[in-house]
C-alpha cells in the first residue's frame, strides 16, 4: 500500500511569532476559516457510471422551477455556453474510420476495492507500472500511459508468465463503432465528450433512464455542479462536483435509514465522512474520487431528512482517526454477532482498530478461550439467537441451499469472468470450508471437481459460491435417498463483509442510551474522534 502523508508544517501552539508572520505573508498558513472551508472540500462522485452502454441510455437533466441550466464545453475556437430548462443527453454509436484493437493487459481481478488496492502495491513493488480499476470487478491492468503499444504489453505478459504469473491475460476488444454523447437545442445537434453542467441555485434534477445503475428510471436533485466525461472503459460517467458536507446528506440516510437514534446517526456519519476522506484516490483512472453506491457509500442526491441532517451537523468537520490518522471507516449492515479482522476479508497490513468485537453489549461469549477457528465453538456460538445487538434482524441468521449443479454454475461463472480453465468445470464432487479466522470466518474453502483441486480465500468466496450472504457460514451436506451427495446447506449469519461498524447493531446500542463516541469506540477500539486539522494525516494516496 503506498502511503502519502498530507500533514501541515505548523501548528498553533509551536509556532514562533515571527514564522507565523512570515507563514501568514506568503499564504501559508490556514487561518481556522480557511481550515473549515477547506475541511468542505469538493469531492468528484461517479453517480453515473456507465454512461452510453447501450443506445437506449438517457439522462434527463433539469432546473428546479424557476432556474435555468448552464451547459459548457470546449469548441475549435474556444468555449461555448448554452442556456435552458431542461437537455436530454442521449447516446449515438459512431462508425470507427478504421477498426480500432483495444488491449488491455490484467494482471489480477478481485471482488474487493482492498484486494485490489495491496495486489496493486505487490506489482508496484516488482517494478510494474499499474493502475486499480472497476469495469465490473475489480481489476488492476499494467498501466496503459506506460505499457502504450501491443509491444510492450506482449513483452510484459510473456515476462510475466514465464515467471510463473500464469493468470495474466490480454483482454481484447475490436471497435468498429464508439458510443458518443450528444444533445439536440435550437435546432442544433451537439457532439461532446465532456459537458460541464451548472445550475443558478445549484441545484440540478437528474431523471437516469435505462442505464445499468438503476432499473427503474427515478429523479434525483444533486447540488453543486455535474460533468459528463468519458471513463476508462470507452463509455461515460456523470460526476457530481459536491462540498463534502452537503455529500455525507445524501449518504447517511440511504446507508443507516432516516429513522435510527440520534448517537447512530452521528456515529455514520462520522464514519461516511471518513471514508470518503480516506478513499478518494479509489477512482484515479476514470478522473473522479468516489461512485455512488455500495462499491463506495450509497450516495443517492440531496433530499431533506431532518433527523440525519440535524447528525451531520452536529459532526460537521469530525473524523475518526487513530494516531492521528484518518482510519479505515469500514461498515456493513449485520455481523451476524461478531465482527471480523480486517484480514479475515482482505489482505494487507493490519489495522490495529479492525479486530475481532463481539456485537453484544453484554459478555456473551469470550474468544480469547473459545476460539471461533475452532468448529465446535463455531457450531455453538451460530446456534445462539439471544443477546446480540443485532438479534431479530432478518439477516442475523439464515440458511440458503443449493444443489451440487447450482454450484458448478455460480463457479463456471465466476471463473469464465476471470478467464481460468476452472471454467470448464462440469461436476463438483466435495466442499468443505479448510481453514476459519479467530472471528468464524472462513479463510479458505476447498472444492473438488472433475478438473482438480480448487482452493477459494476469503471474500472470494462469497463471489464465487454466490449464495453466502457473508462469509460467517458453515456446510450442511444434503443427501439423495440413495445417500448420493445433493448440494449443500449454507447456514450463517451476518450481511456484508463484517468489518469494523455493524450498522443495525449501533442503532441497539444507541437505543440502550450508549453516545456516538461510545458507539465507534465499541467497533473500533483505540480509536478517537478528531476535528479535521493540522495534525490529522489521510495515509492514503
Amino acid at each position: 500500500m503506498q502511503t502519502k502523508i498530507y500533514k501541515k508544517y505548523f501548528t498553533h501552539k509551536l509556532i514562533p511569532i515571527t514564522i507565523l508572520i512570515t507563514a501568514l505573508l506568503l499564504g501559508l498558513y490556514k487561518r481556522p476559516a480557511e481550515a473549515l472551508e477547506e475541511s468542505n472540500r469538493l469531492l468528484k462522485i461517479g453517480v453515473i457510471q456507465r454512461f452510453g452502454t447501450k443506445t437506449t441510455d438517457k439522462i434527463t437533466l433539469r432546473a428546479t422551477p424557476g432556474d435555468k441550466l448552464t451547459l459548457s464545453f470546449k469548441t475549435p475556437v474556444g468555449k461555448e455556453t448554452l442556456t435552458t430548462e431542461k437537455v436530454e443527453l442521449k447516446i449515438k454509436m459512431r462508425p470507427q474510420e478504421k477498426a480500432l484493437l483495444k488491449e488491455r493487459l490484467i494482471l489480477s481481478s478481485h471482488r474487493s476495492y482492498e484486494n485490489a488496492e495491496e495486489d496493486a502495491q505487490l506489482w508496484k513493488n516488482k517494478g510494474i507500472e499499474v493502475e486499480v480499476t472497476q469495469p465490473g470487478r475489480w481489476k488492476v491492468w499494467a498501466k496503459r500511459e506506460v505499457y502504450k503499444t501491443p509491444l510492450l504489453r506482449r513483452w510484459l505478459l510473456e515476462s510475466l508468465q514465464a515467471n510463473s504469473n500464469t493468470n495474466v491475460y490480454l483482454d481484447l476488444e475490436v471497435l468498429k463503432q464508439r458510443p458518443t454523447a450528444y444533445w439536440e437545442m435550437n435546432g442544433y445537434t451537439y457532439h461532446r465528450h465532456e459537458l460541464d453542467i451548472t445550475a443558478g441555485k445549484d441545484i440540478i434534477l437528474v431523471n437516469n433512464q435505462f442505464n445499468q445503475d438503476t432499473a427503474i428510471p427515478e429523479e434525483r436533485r444533486y447540488a453543486g455542479s455535474l460533468k459528463l466525461q468519458p471513463n476508462a472503459y470507452g463509455s461515460y460517467t456523470l460526476v457530481n462536483n459536491i462540498p463534502i458536507e452537503t455529500y455525507i446528506r445524501g449518504v447517511v440516510p440511504h446507508e443507516l435509514g432516516a429513522w435510527p437514534p440520534k448517537a447512530s446517526l452521528e456515529a455514520q456519519a462520522i464514519l461516511a465522512r471518513t471514508y470518503a476522506l480516506r478513499n478518494l484516490h479509489r477512482f484515479v483512472a476514470d478522473n473522479y474520487e468516489l461512485c455512488a453506491n455500495t462499491h463506495c457509500q450509497v450516495y443517492k442526491g440531496l433530499d431533506v431528512y431532518p433527523e440525519t441532517d440535524e447528525a451531520v451537523a452536529a459532526t460537521r468537520g469530525k473524523v475518526l482517526t487513530y494516531e492521528d490518522e484518518l482510519i479505515d471507516a469500514v461498515y456493513f449492515a449485520v455481523s451476524g454477532g461478531v465482527t471480523a479482522d480486517f484480514n479475515d476479508l482482505w489482505n494487507g497490513t493490519e489495522r490495529p482498530y479492525l479486530r475481532p468485537v463481539v456485537d453484544s453489549a453484554n459478555n456473551i461469549w469470550d474468544l480469547s478461550t473459545n476460539s471461533l477457528a475452532d468448529e465446535q465453538n463455531f457450531r455453538k456460538f451460530m446456534s445462539l439467537q439471544t443477546g446480540f445487538n443485532e438479534e431479530g434482524w432478518i439477516e442475523f441468521r439464515w440458511r440458503e441451499v443449493v444443489s451440487l449443479p447450482g454450484i458448478v454454475s455460480y463457479l463456471k461463472s465466476y471463473f469464465r469472468e476471470k478467464k481460468s480453465p476452472f471454467a470448464q468445470i462440469e461436476t463438483v464432487k466435495n466442499v468443505e470450508v479448510t481453514e476459519r479466522s479467530l472471528a468464524g470466518r472462513v479463510l479458505k474453502m476447498t472444492v473438488e471437481t472433475d478438473k482438480g483441486i480448487i482452493d477459494l480465500n476469503k471474500d472470494e468466496v462469497q463471489n464465487a459460491f454466490w449464495v453466502p450472504w457473508s462469509t460467517l457460514f458453515y456446510l450442511d451436506p444434503i443427501y439423495k435417498p440413495d445417500k448420493t451427495l445433493w448440494g449443500y446447506s449454507f447456514v450463517g449469519g451476518g450481511f456484508g463483509h463484517g468489518v469494523g461498524f455493524s450498522q443495525k447493531g449501533s442503532i441497539k446500542l444507541a437505543e440502550l442510551g450508549w453516545s456516538s463516541d461510545r458507539i465507534l469506540s465499541f467497533y473500533f477500539p483505540g480509536t478517537e474522534i478528531q476535528p479535521l486539522s493540522e495534525s490529522v494525516t489521510f495515509g492514503q494516496k
